[in-house]
């Protein structure tokens, strides 16, 4: 088989543990001084720490050893995690409770922002701690921020596309009505009419918010309460529990994560498949790819346009236990440079977060599908922002699984999602 050199996204990375650590004890604390942690070693320069999952795809090595060429008396560490997103969250869980020093810059997946910020984990980077994020995508800063403020840099962006057959639809769907009027093409081919990630986990949380999103609703509004008792979600639930009833969505696909549907899509038994961008390089280079010539990418569909994508991506973020904050602010504005953004791009294959990359001819010539990512992005809606997330989506995952094979009705399911999130602490 082909080696494969691609990261997953980290919302499919692992489901997430599922319930946030008891005995927390926020971060932020006073410090001998009398001040909090966060205002402690702002001048603070010396070797630091770079803790992040397993570098499938070789971007942080040599990024680091490039690093350390420049800077020899405040060189990086890389402290490589698994692959499992649950077992990195604990990881740093535990390090911040125990206010390890050296934990000092971490790979953050944007559900966990919330979480660490409200518990005084994260440096917050604003005054001194500032990065500049003019160039970056809205709802790339948006997903890194708390409250209104700036807790981690960002990294690396990802939002979900739609895969078609262009040999069979040359135009793409612009609405989910429309895409599901374009199945009869699908059952006049034989194949399968449109599938996302509909298993019982983190991906099921993704798509399950794409469809509440994009049909005008929202799973938390803008307090962090819960809002699933209104017609948007209704209509974004049903439109998944209904299109499985009828077949739109094969029966197969409830067991569907990101690989399975890639693997249906490329064997030609999808005419539409919702999946992140690293789907574009196996899809037209892997030698038992089906629709390498026939691959056609677009915007989700939505109501009446565009959909509302998951907000993907990895930001980075500053301990407020470090002793050399001043070099580890240094470390997240070289992560957020042009140049090491094109090489996340490049060699990673992972979105980059400065607007202006979307139009440099040479990178869009070597990754096609970023015009079309940078749509999903600018659409894009971070998965429910509460640091209670990990409550959060165990309500999602079990209610929308029930209501897309039919063992909830809809309306019962959204019901059952609010109370078990109100339970969860969000509602308060």
């Amino acid at each position: 088989m082909k080696s494969r050199n691609f990261l997953l996204p980290a919302a499919t990375a692992g489901i997430l543990a599922l319930t946030l650590s008891a005995c927390g004890g926020g971060g932020g604390g006073t410090t001998g001084g009398g001040g909090t942690d966060a205002d402690a070693n702002l001048d603070g320069r010396g070797p630091i720490t770079y803790v992040q999952g397993k570098d499938n795809s070789n971007v942080v090595r040599p990024l680091i050893e490039k690093w350390n060429a420049a800077h020899p008396n405040e060189k990086v560490t890389f402290k490589e995690q698994t692959e499992s997103a649950d077992q990195q969250h604990d990881d740093l869980v535990q390090n911040f409770q125990a206010k390890n020093v050296n934990y000092d810059v971490m790979s953050v997946d944007l559900v966990w922002t919330a979480e660490f910020a409200a518990k005084g984990w994260l440096q917050p980077l604003k005054d001194k701690m500032a990065v500049k994020t003019d160039d970056v995508l809205k709802p790339v800063v948006d997903g890194a921020s708390y409250k209104g403020t700036l807790y981690t840099a960002p990294q690396s962006s990802d939002g979900g596309m739609l895969y078609y057959r262009k040999d069979l639809v040359p135009t793409p769907p612009k609405t989910w009505d429309e895409m599901m009027s374009m199945c009869s093409i699908a059952k006049a081919n034989n194949i399968g009419c449109f599938a996302g990630q509909y298993a019982q986990y983190e991906g099921l949380t993704v798509n399950a918010s794409e469809a509440i999103n994009s049909a005008g609703g929202s799973v938390l509004d803008k307090d962090g309460k819960p809002s699933l008792n209104t017609a948007g979600a209704k209509a974004g639930l049903e439109n998944l529990a209904k299109a499985y009833a009828d077949g739109n969505i094969p029966k197969e696909a409830i067991t569907y994560k990101e690989e399975l549907g890639r693997q249906a899509f490329q064997e030609g038994k999808l005419l539409f498949h919702r999946n992140w961008p690293y789907v574009y390089n196996l899809a037209t280079t892997e030698a038992s790819s089906t629709v390498k010539d026939k691959l056609g990418l677009a915007p989700l569909p939505g109501k009446s346009g565009p959909g509302a994508s998951s907000l993907g991506g990895h930001n980075v973020g500053v301990s407020v236990y470090s002793k050399n904050k001043a070099t580890a602010l240094d470390f997240l504005k070289f992560i957020m440079s042009e140049e090491t953004q094109k090489f996340y791009a490049t060699q990673g294959s992972l979105a980059p977060v400065l607007t202006r990359l979307y139009e440099d001819k040479e990178l869009v010539a070597k990754l096609p599908y970023l015009p079309v990512l940078k749509t999903s992005i600018e659409n894009a809606v971070p998965r429910p922002v509460t640091p209670f997330y990990p409550a959060v989506t165990k309500a999602i995952q079990e209610n929308a699984y029930a209501a897309i094979k039919g063992e909830k009705p809809v309306e019962q399911a959204l019901s059952d999602m609010q109370k078990s999130i109100e339970s969860a602490g969000a509602g308060s």
